[in-house]
C-alpha cells in the first residue's frame, strides 16, 4: 500500500513562499530555502539519496574605476540534447558604479527523485 503521494520525475509545482517553479519532490525550496512541508520520512529519504553537483561555475565582473554606470542581466538558458532551448530565465539584473563588482555562481544539483 502506498503513501498516497507519488511523484513523477520532473513534475513541478510553485513554491508558496517565493513563487519559483520547483520540483514537486522538493521538501525545501532551492530558491528561497523555505521548508515546504513537514514530512520526517521525506527529509530522511532526501538525506539518504545520492546528491551531487553536476556543474558549478563561478565568475566575477567589475566596473573600472572610471566611467558611466553599467547595467547587467544574469540570464540562464537550458538546452536539450538537440540544442533546443527548453528554458530561459532572467535571474537577476542591476547596475554597477565605479569600482563595484559582482560574483555570479551557477550550479546544477542532481538527485534521484523519490520512489513511488
Amino acid at each position: 500500500m502506498g503513501t498516497g503521494r507519488s511523484a513523477t520525475a520532473g513534475k513541478t509545482r510553485i513554491c508558496p513562499h517565493c513563487k519559483s517553479t520547483i520540483l514537486e519532490s522538493a521538501s525545501i525550496c532551492p530558491a528561497c530555502q523555505h521548508h515546504l512541508r513537514f514530512d520526517p520520512k521525506a527529509v530522511a529519504e532526501r538525506r539518504a539519496q545520492a546528491t551531487f553537483s553536476a556543474l558549478r561555475v563561478e565568475g566575477a565582473f567589475r566596473h573600472p574605476a572610471e566611467g558611466e554606470a553599467w547595467e547587467y542581466s544574469v540570464v540562464i538558458s537550458v538546452r536539450n540534447d538537440r540544442g533546443d532551448e527548453v528554458s530561459r530565465q532572467v535571474v537577476g539584473v542591476g547596475a554597477l558604479g565605479a569600482n563595484e563588482g559582482r560574483t555570479v555562481t551557477v550550479s546544477v544539483d542532481v538527485f534521484k527523485p523519490p520512489e513511488k
